[in-house]
């Protein structure tokens, strides 16, 4: 474990929240990334009952940048109330965006530079930038140097049709060209993770989901958002499936390598609008506000692989890595958030840690002796039924790992993700003495 610091030094997790994270394109679709950060930040003022002023900082992860709002951070933290002296940053580091922003809050206290920092994220995939091709930005910027209406006739003279088609953004690597899902599929098939398993495991998702949200567990992180024309309160995710079966998994159609690639619709997560936001303090800054901490940040790590052959293989490399330096084995973890961003992702990174060849080659002997249990991991669901707003799930696996510490009187929490780029990411949490 990484050496005790003095309590002024050592980051706790106080609390965090969400609001209802929801299908993109239906109940949010008329708001924006900033919209969504100011409910969830708001949401968290008054869960925590921290007084606005109290914040150091306010972090925020975002991936799908609106231009109006570029540090969304800043605009939504001041929006939700908070001082005009509160300084705010936005970190994007694709899906492990916000776990970013816990880990820039983690470092900001260990530093002695904050004693309150707020880490959040969100994303909002029904408003994602739709812009004119090169030729078209290029001709539009020479414009604002016209000044004649011939030289705006030449300007129009110069076009063709097809130029004006808008330009979508393409959720792929840039520097290979594949998409996640492809990446996906391929990552299945190293591992040899059958269409089967997967959706055996999406539909384990979904039961666990709605277990969570009958036994109260889901209701304890969200926060009501509200949303035009009615603005009605919304309370629930609208992902989780109870209706589900293996029998509708199987007859999904592959939706990615066609006819015979095994990722379907049904076992990879969906695009979705959400935001998170949570309560990083020093351990003696919540005693100060008479705060209750849940658990103490205990370590954290990033790491990259080749995005051709490894795109979301992160967490199998990451979970050593963090385990290794607390000298802690699987059996020693009560609590696991994986990030859920296809079935065959997870089973993969399952299967990686456990084969020999890959222990032996890639992790340096880093790697548990034992293998990690099915029973402590994703235990309410996980991003396949919840939903996955990119620059919102860190913040989410945080929150539900501290409270499932509380739930299951446990001591352990380790929380893990997947990132596009070749990136992942790994959290230990252990839970504070006084949580109840």
């Amino acid at each position: 474990m990484p050496d005790d610091l003095p309590p002024e030094r050592t980051p706790v997790f106080v609390d965090g929240c969400r609001i209802p994270f929801l299908r993109s394109g239906t109940g949010y679709v008329d708001l924006k990334s900033y919209d969504l950060g100011r409910m969830a930040l708001k949401g968290l003022l008054v869960r925590t009952g921290l007084p606005p002023e109290e914040a150091d900082r306010v972090v925020m992860g975002t991936v799908v940048q609106n231009v109006q709002t570029s540090n969304v951070a800043r605009e939504a933290a001041l929006g939700a109330g908070f001082p005009t002296s509160v300084p705010a940053f936005t970190v994007t580091m694709a899906c492990i965006s916000s776990n970013q922003a816990l880990a820039s809050a983690a470092d900001l206290i260990r530093t002695g530079q904050a004693g309150a920092v707020v880490a959040s994220g969100t994303e909002s995939l029904s408003d994602i930038p739709v812009q004119f091709k090169k030729k078209i930005r290029k001709k539009l910027f020479e414009a604002r140097k016209y000044s004649s209406p011939g030289e705006y006739v030449k300007l129009l003279r110069d076009l063709r049709p097809s130029d004006l088609v808008p330009e979508i953004p393409s959720i792929s690597e840039y520097s290979t060209g594949e998409t996640m899902g492809e990446s996906a599929d391929k990552l299945a098939a190293k591992f040899d993770v059958s269409r089967e398993a997967q959706d055996e495991y999406a539909l384990r998702s979904h039961e666990k989901a709605v277990e969570a949200r009958e036994a109260g567990h889901l209701q304890d992180e969200i926060v009501p958002a509200a949303s035009p024309p009615d603005f009605g309160p919304i309370t629930e995710d609208n992902g989780v499936r109870p209706d589900t079966s293996l029998e509708k998994l199987s007859k999904l159609s592959p939706s990615f390598v066609k006819p015979y690639g095994t990722v379907t619709a049904g076992n990879a997560s969906f695009l979705t609008d959400g935001a998170s936001a949570s309560l990083v303090t020093s351990e003696a800054k919540a005693n100060e506000l008479d705060l209750k901490p849940q658990a103490v940040v205990r370590d954290y790590t990033f790491v990259a692989q080749n995005p051709k052959e490894e795109l979301l293989l992160g967490p199998a490399y990451a979970m050593p890595q963090i385990m290794s330096r607390a000298g802690l084995s699987f059996a020693d973890i009560d609590v696991i958030e994986l990030h859920e961003a296809f079935a065959g992702q997870v089973l993969a990174v399952l299967r990686a840690l456990e084969d020999s060849t890959f222990r032996s080659e890639k992790l340096n002997g880093t790697a548990p002796s034992d293998e990690l249990p099915m029973g402590k991991l994703n235990s309410w669901g996980g991003s396949l039924s919840l939903g996955h707003p990119f620059g919102a799930t860190g913040v989410r696996l945080v929150t539900t790992a501290a409270h499932r510490l509380r739930a299951e009187d446990a001591r352990f929490a380790l929380v893990a993700a997947c990132a596009a780029g070749g990136q992942g990411h790994a959290m230990l949490l252990e839970r504070h003495e006084g949580a109840s």
